[in-house]
């Protein structure tokens, strides 16, 4: 069923060959060609799905053709280990209408979430993030987004666009979005206002200069997301030149790639987009070049999962209940046996909220969370989710 959504991909136009000397990527990509048809999808897999959809875009158009330009280095890259399934499910047939191509892409998402498939996810334009998370809402799954991005994309114009499909997620009722989060914002692109609006929706969002100074502070806000959507000019321009807007500050390239490793590495994660390459404005391939290697990062960093989700098996993990004496409560922590990640439980008194929100009962956290715990103060982490609980 899923094949009708899909454009084959054509190898010899993306410039793949096998390379004699090197056991690359596009050896082990099980890849929807004319030749080959469409590939089996297997369960608990890894799949690319390309989308070539632009009209939603602001300023940035022309980010057609964007998947296989990125495919072409990501197919030449050295395999991160042998023995790895992927999955190449081609590109999304371009709908009539913006909204065309939104109606598939969440279906197709939401075909692919029930058979336990992850997705990288290679845009066109960040205003994809909605139909995403709309294949969420269809499969009745209460999800996180964290948008690694240098603006918030929550307010303007009525129509869904690229910069504002957040404050769309956030209007739809019912609603499936527990929390959002965004990693890199830089406060000149946001302004004083939306930070404070970020802070009164129970929002979490991080400056870019803090996640630089300590870049393991990202991996427990990645290991809670379900959806990571990257617009990759929260990478600066001369990393990352081909977008419309562009920034001389930002993440480097490097710093892309250990952020989609974190991502890759999350249990929950099942969904990676990236957004927001103009092919018109790149300089000899270098920002595809780029992000075809933080899309190598995902991928191996998927194949590096652990299985240590708590939620599945809290009796695998060391429990520390940690007694906060001035506040007559005690908050609980897990620890990872496997990875040595942490986990805070936050509590919930209502069954039916419990039942909903059980998966984001858990939060990721790290050891400074429980270092302050053990010095009688309670992480501002426990304090945003509980408040969640008791809305």
């Amino acid at each position: 069923m899923l094949d009708i959504f899909f454009d084959p991909i054509d190898l010899q136009k993306i410039g793949f060959t096998s390379n004699p000397f090197l056991p690359t990527l596009g050896d082990c990509i099980k890849c929807h060609t004319e030749q080959n048809g469409f590939p089996d999808i297997n369960p608990n897999s890894l799949a690319i799905v390309g989308i070539d959809e632009n009209r939603g875009s602001c300023d940035n158009k022309s980010c057609e053709n964007a998947a296989d330009k990125i495919r072409h280095y990501l197919y030449a890259l050295a395999q991160p280990m042998s023995g790895i399934n992927v999955l190449d499910l081609g590109n999304l047939k371009r709908g009539n209408t913006l909204e065309d191509t939104y109606i598939a892409l969440t279906e197709v998402v939401s075909l692919l979430l029930e058979q336990n498939v992850t997705m990288l996810l290679l845009g066109g334009t960040q205003d994809l993030t909605f139909p995403v998370y709309k294949g969420y809402e269809t499969v009745g799954r209460v999800m996180n987004i964290c948008a690694i991005d240098s603006r918030f994309d929550i307010g303007g114009e009525a129509e869904i666009n690229s910069h504002n499909y957040v404050k769309h997620i956030v209007m739809q009722q019912p609603n499936y979005l527990f929390n959002f989060t965004n990693i890199g914002y830089q406060t000149y692109f946001v302004g004083a206002e939306y930070v404070k609006l970020m802070d009164e929706l129970n929002f979490d969002a991080f400056r870019v200069g803090a996640i630089q100074n300590n870049m393991e502070s990202a991996e427990p806000l990645l290991r809670n997301a379900d959806l990571v959507s990257v617009d990759i000019s929260a990478v600066r321009q001369s990393d990352a030149p081909g977008n419309a807007n562009p920034s001389p500050h930002g993440f480097y390239g490097e710093q892309l790639c250990q952020l989609a490793r974190f991502a890759g590495m999350s249990d929950k994660v099942s969904s990676m987009l990236f957004s927001e390459y103009n092919p018109t404005y790149d300089r000899d391939g270098q920002t595809a070049h780029m992000m075809a290697h933080a899309a190598w990062y995902f991928i191996e960093g998927f194949f590096c999962r652990m299985g240590d989700y708590p939620y599945r098996d809290k009796p695998n993990y060391r429990r520390y209940t940690v007694e906060l004496q001035s506040h007559g409560m005690e908050l609980i922590f897990y620890k990872s046996k496997k990875s040595d990640r942490w986990w805070i439980e936050v509590p919930c008194d209502n069954d039916e909220r419990k039942e909903r929100y059980e998966r984001h009962l858990l939060v990721p956290c790290n050891y400074s969370d429980y270092e302050r715990a053990m010095e009688n103060e309670i992480p501002e982490l426990w304090w945003k989710y509980y408040g969640r609980m008791k809305k």
